[in-house]
């Protein structure tokens, strides 16, 4: 059903692999810097929501880019 040899560069699927994996990395980081505010702060400032507002808007972007990239056929079955 799916097919691995469309035509495509070969390097397309290499750059989304990475652009995931960046994204992947910003949204971890996101996430650890609101646990350190959360530690640090206590919950007494607003900096851990905002770190978490981050996380999740990374996530959406990811997730939208993964589903536009899958429907426009630059990503297959697999990264």
């Amino acid at each position: 059903m799916f097919s691995e040899n469309i035509d495509r560069p070969a390097g397309l699927n290499c750059i989304m692999r990475i652009i995931v994996i960046l994204f992947i990395i910003v949204i971890l980081g996101s996430l650890g810097s609101a646990l350190y505010y959360l530690v640090k702060d206590r919950g007494a400032t607003e900096r851990t929501a905002k770190a978490l507002t981050i996380r999740i808007a990374l996530s959406i972007t990811l997730f939208l880019l993964l589903m536009l990239g899958f429907h426009f056929g630059l990503i297959t079955t697999r990264l």
